[in-house]
């Protein structure tokens, strides 16, 4: 019967040693890949400059398959919360851009087999169209919505 003195010393003498098997470099983490930064598509000036840079085409289907859930009226433009879903198959991947920002493209995630959903918050520097562009089966799609910023976000 050990006591819980002995399993405590134990359990120190196990960490010490682990500790010091990987600051030697005994033990290594495994390396994981990040997926390649789009940084040309987030230094893009314009919305369809953005596109072209992160999808390779800027030609975009309006579809009444995204439902967009977004504010008319933001009172701060440093928090402005917008949900987007498509009930479209196979989605690659959603981006958000708001047009009258200096750099556009907020945010692009890619999907894997998840349901086409994403909820965040936005900064916009000014009233502006926020676009909302859904990858589906190697097309473009979107949605947009106009948001009045009552204070500004992007530094204001």
């Amino acid at each position: 019967m050990h006591t819980p003195r002995r399993t405590f010393l134990k359990g120190t003498v196990a960490l010490s040693v682990a500790g010091l098997a990987g600051a030697a470099g005994l033990v290594r983490a495994p390396r994981v890949e990040a997926a390649e930064w789009p940084k040309a598509a987030y230094e893009a000036k314009t919305v369809d400059d953005a596109l072209k840079a992160l999808y390779g085409s800027s030609q975009v289907t309006a579809s009444g398959a995204i439902k967009v859930k977004a504010p008319p009226v933001a009172e701060n433009g440093g928090v402005v919360p917008v949900t987007v879903s498509a009930d479209l198959p196979n989605v690659d991947s959603i981006a958000v851009l708001v047009e009258k920002n200096n750099q556009p493209l907020v945010t692009a995630i890619t999907m894997s087999g998840a349901d086409p959903y994403y909820s965040t918050f936005i900064k916009m520097a000014q009233t502006s169209d926020v676009h909302f562009v859904v990858k589906s089966g190697g097309k473009l799609y979107s949605a947009k919505a106009t948001i009045k910023v009552t204070a500004g976000g992007c530094g204001g």
